[in-house]
């Protein structure tokens, strides 16, 4: 699941095949070319190669291009219409196509396309709108005839349709009595067409695959619900924003909510760990097989899939992933040239979900973890988008990326398939609580059994229905990791959960303690002012996870988080706490800062100091100072939401003055425990994430910041305070460590 943001790079246009073109012959008669009508675009393979191609369209429009090494070319970024045509060569040699449609993505095909395709038991291939070809692998717990079966899709850009080896979430649908279906994200694998990180024809293909697997007889009242994690959790996402009119309901694990934000650029800052090298991995499965791409395509193509090698064609029409990634310097607009080879859009808001989740209106069930070290926690902020949707179901918990399978949140996931696909009470198959803790022991270590069925009660469907849906939507798990000290410290268990209505939790109250002399945490604004100051250090490469050491999602392995050294780190603490207090949402850093730098990047760090001496990890937040200027709409007392556009690029003062800037952090659910306080930490991005890596503005240099605080303008941290949830903690400390997820360390003293 290492894997992150595919991008693009340009496919070149030959100005000077035009003027070739001119002074062609006109004699001989064209031969037939074979286009295909697209979501923006269209495309053509088996054309003569390296040859200049003309693309009419209404409008006048005309592009001269050139088709690739096999013959083949994706022509992007075209207006919808009707009686666009291409002609590849000149003369006698010359291929003409047919006229062809552009279509946009509400323009669908109609129910019989779906209805006529037959799809079977085994490995296979879904056509899509555009004529491209999905590869497909369906699972049937018994005969079709035998059906109809509740039945679920996977849809994703690794290995989904590989027919010998099943994705995680398929594997278990499969166990739990579904029929599967798993579909390759077009470009990848044996399926046709070429990658581009979700760009319109991916929703689209969604849908396609959704409607077409919905009308298959053996389905279950012809609705589907959708499965996966990671990248497959957020292809659900995109796909459902096309509202399939028979998709039953979307189960998305551990997602993003914001492609630049919230994973590629934290607080503007190229995340050069996770995001680039899932971006690498991205470029290498986009290639073709054989010989590229991924290793299940080259085996089918060697056992004689011929179309898995028809469907490998176009794919030197993939964009670059790198050169997008690494232009991509701001949310709006795009720094990059605008081609044929890119997805033309003024910002990113079509590859950020919190945009457009608000069109999903099936019923969602989301779950991830505050530690994710891929995908991160930012997820969370999106949870009160999902309006369009009839009912809810959120489960955030401490953890790793793969938390989202953990029993605790595996069995609520299954109840939510019960209920919405297969329409019945939940009730978890026997066989799988027997063998479960076991088979799921080889991943996170010692689990406890499977929690009890909740339902059985109940004598009808809609009784235990009804029962489901008036259950608060958002479940919080605590201390997840010391819950089941007797199967193991670090087992994937929590202390406690609470539940709520919604996220961000309606009662939450905003504490806001002060900066202050002496690395005080005030409960009052000092009325003097005062300056602190520290030194960037590093380069941001820094991480506290060595992969070559096991796995992170295994049991409680070690997490190395390095103490704050003097003269490179702010740090700033509370008194101790009265009494135990639950924090839950994001907190917000607003300071004074200065630099004689144009540019400096910031990283804030909350944590636990423990009454015992040891303290706990609870969540960063990043900022380079040049985004500091703030979306109004987005930002409150807690949140601090840039607009991450060029155009409020705002350099640090040459002259070294002070400014305002206010860091967001990630949103976290902590328990601070009586007598601990509050620790904030100011100092340069790195060695606080496992896999997270930051290309900073100060790399290699020593650059004196200063932060000011007190006086007219006091410098403050605001805290989401929960109350009244503090009374379920248990009084004990967790140990340390023992929260998965969660580093925790010996506090050392320090002095700003």
């Amino acid at each position: 699941m290492r894997r992150w943001v595919q991008w693009s790079a340009a496919i070149v246009t030959v100005a000077s095949a035009a003027a070739l073109l001119q002074g062609a012959p006109a004699s001989g008669t064209p031969s037939a070319l074979v286009a295909h009508g697209s979501v923006g675009q269209l495309w053509f393979s088996g054309a003569a190669p390296d040859a200049a191609a003309v693309v009419t369209g209404p409008g006048g429009l005309r592009r001269v291009l050139h088709t690739d090494a096999n013959g083949s070319l994706i022509v992007r970024n075209l207006p919808a219409g009707s009686g666009y045509s291409v002609r590849v060569g000149a003369g006698a040699s010359a291929a003409v196509s047919q006229p062809v449609t552009v279509t946009t993505m509400q323009q669908n095909p109609p129910q019989s396309f779906y209805s006529s395709a037959t799809l079977h038991d085994g490995y296979q291939y879904i056509t899509t709108r555009d004529g491209t070809q999905l590869a497909a692998m369906v699972r049937l717990p018994g005969p079709a005839d035998q059906g109809p079966y509740p039945t679920v899709i996977e849809y994703s850009g690794y290995a989904a349709a590989d027919p010998d080896n099943p994705q995680p979430v398929t594997l278990l649908a499969s166990t739990l009595g579904y029929a599967t279906v798993a579909v390759n994200i077009r470009g990848t694998g044996c399926s046709g067409g070429a990658y581009q990180y979700f760009e319109p024809l991916q929703s689209t293909d969604g849908y396609d695959a959704i409607e077409t697997v919905a009308a298959q007889p053996w389905v279950l009242g012809h609705a589907v619900g959708m499965v996966g994690i990671s990248f497959s959790g957020i292809s659900q996402l995109f796909a459902a924003q096309t509202q399939p009119p028979h998709l039953a309901a979307i189960t998305p694990l551990s997602v993003i909510d914001d492609t630049y934000s919230g994973t590629l650029d934290p607080g503007g800052i190229l995340n050069t760990g996770f995001a680039v090298g899932w971006a690498k991995d991205r470029q290498h499965d986009g290639e073709a097989a054989p010989g590229g791409g991924q290793a299940w395509a080259s085996r089918q193509i060697a056992a004689g899939d011929t179309q898995c090698l028809a469907n490998q064609a176009v794919r030197a029409q993939m964009p670059n992933v790198l050169t997008m990634v690494q232009q991509a310097k701001w949310y709006r607009p795009l720094q990059m040239p605008v081609n044929n080879a890119f997805q033309s859009a003024p910002d990113l808001a079509s590859l950020s979900p919190t945009t457009f989740v608000d069109k999903i209106d099936v019923p969602v069930f989301l779950a991830g973890a505050f530690d994710d070290e891929q995908t991160g926690p930012h997820f969370a902020d999106m949870l009160d988008r999902f309006t369009s949707s009839p009912h809810r179901k959120f489960t955030l918990v401490n953890g790793n990326h793969t938390e989202s399978l953990t029993p605790e949140v595996l069995v609520r996931l299954y109840e939510f398939l019960e209920f919405y696909v297969a329409h019945r009470i939940p009730h978890l198959p026997a066989m799988l609580r027997s063998i479960g803790p076991a088979y799921f022991s080889q991943v996170f270590g010692p689990i406890q059994q499977f929690p009890a069925d909740r339902f059985d009660q109940y004598s009808s469907y809609q009784a235990a229905l009804a029962a489901y849906e008036a259950e608060p939507s958002v479940r919080v798990l605590f201390e997840n990791g010391a819950g089941c000290p007797a199967v193991a410290i670090g087992a994937p268990c929590p202390t406690f959960e609470a539940s709520f209505p919604s996220w961000p939790i309606p009662t939450t109250q905003v504490q806001r303690l002060f900066l202050a002399d002496h690395g005080r945490l005030a409960a009052s604004a000092p009325a003097a002012v005062r300056v602190d100051r520290w030194r960037t250090s590093g380069d941001g490469s820094a991480t506290t996870f060595d992969p070559s050491q096991g796995s992170l999602w295994y049991g409680l392995p070690a997490l190395h988080w390095p103490s704050p050294q003097h003269g490179t780190a702010l740090s700033y603490l509370s008194d101790p706490l009265p009494a135990t207090t639950v924090m839950a949402g994001t907190a917000r850093l607003d300071m004074l800062l200065a630099a004689h730098v144009p540019d400096v990047d910031v990283q804030v760090t909350i944590s636990e100091v423990r009454a015992d001496g040891t303290e706990m990890y609870v969540q960063n937040g990043w900022l380079r100072a040049s985004h500091r200027v703030l979306d109004p709409a987005k930002s409150g007392p807690l949140r601090a939401a840039p607009t991450h556009a060029q155009a409020d690029a705002a350099p640090l003062p040459k002259d070294g003055s002070f400014v305002p800037m206010a860091i967001e952090t990630m949103p976290f659910a902590h328990v601070f425990h009586a007598g601990s306080r509050v620790r904030l930490v100011i100092d340069t991005p790195g060695a606080s994430r496992p896999l997270w890596q930051f290309a900073i503005a100060t790399a290699g240099k020593s650059v004196l910041v200063q932060v000011a605080h007190g006086g007219l303008f006091p410098s403050s941290i605001a805290l989401p305070i929960v109350p009244g949830v503090g009374a379920s903690a248990p009084a004990a400390l967790p140990p340390c460590p023992s929260l998965r997820g969660v580093p925790c360390r010996n506090y050392q003293g320090f002095v700003n």
